[in-house]
């Protein structure tokens, strides 16, 4: 089942979506919250493309308490950038003030001038969990999305904390919506600058499998529902500029595209 969150004159509901075809997609509203056991209300609203004119806007899927992203989990993408494969997970944060939607415009921090793309499988906490068994892990996954790790990468080279280069506003898209019933294990991960691709790989190709990140961060810290793990992103990151349109897609979820401006 697809989950999207999102407004329609001003008011915010999840929705199950159903169709095939982007011009032909539709919401089903959701009483209440979908972390629990939850109805469909039978109250359909109709999802335009995001480029035209609607009383529906997708937000982010989920407002994450935090973002918890690991990185170097691909060995192509830690040779790109001159940097070892870790032996163990490799975990950094994202605040939820980084968090956009949909359709949601990227801002270009103005402390950067070196703005890159990252492409990665985002997986969606569903309960509240803390020191997670291996043979548990898929009973606190609520599902999965498409995230973009913006990074000002040359910020993250001459700072050791990547608070700055990973976490500014806008640094970290979500969606379009949830899917929840997917086998991650081999997906395709594709993104694209203004049409033209810049990265594709295979889920199958992290060093750290899923099991291993979520035992990983459980460890030490309690995950909530609504949570996000980022697994990393496979080799072709690089940079964004202003104007360009980036869109992540990732085999059984769907597409997540935002357009990069200026900070204003």
């Amino acid at each position: 089942m697809r989950i999207a969150r999102f407004s329609i004159d001003g008011n915010v509901a999840f929705g199950a979506v159903e169709g095939d075809k982007p011009d032909e997609l539709v919401l089903d509203i959701i009483k209440g919250i979908p972390f629990t056991d939850f109805e469909l209300s039978g109250t359909k609203v109709p999802l335009a493309p995001l480029d035209a004119k609607s009383r529906v806007r997708l937000l982010p899927p989920v407002l994450p308490n935090k973002v918890v992203a690991f990185g170097r989990n691909y060995a192509e993408h830690a040779r790109e950038l001159g940097n070892e494969v870790p032996d163990a997970p490799f975990a950094f944060f994202k605040p939820a003030t980084s968090v956009i939607g949909p359709g949601d415009e990227i801002q270009y921090p103005s402390f950067s001038q070196e703005l890159h793309h990252e492409a990665e499988l985002a997986v969606v906490i569903g309960r509240m969990c803390r020191e997670v068994p291996r043979e548990r892990v898929k009973d606190v996954i609520f599902g999965y999305t498409c995230a973009n790790d913006i990074t000002a990468r040359d910020v993250q080279r001459r700072e050791k904390q990547w608070a700055r280069a990973k976490g500014f506003d806008t640094s970290c898209p979500l969606g379009p919506w949830v899917e929840t019933e997917l086998d991650p294990s081999d997906l395709t991960i594709q993104l694209t600058v203004n049409g033209g691709q810049r990265q594709l790989g295979r889920t199958s190709e992290m060093i750290h499998s899923i099991e291993d990140l979520i035992v990983n961060i459980t460890e030490a810290m309690t995950l909530l529902p609504g949570d996000v793990i980022l697994t990393g992103t496979p080799a072709g990151v690089g940079p964004l500029n202003v104007g360009d349109e980036v869109a992540v897609t990732i085999e059984g979820i769907g597409t997540l595209t935002n357009k990069v401006i200026k900070r204003g």
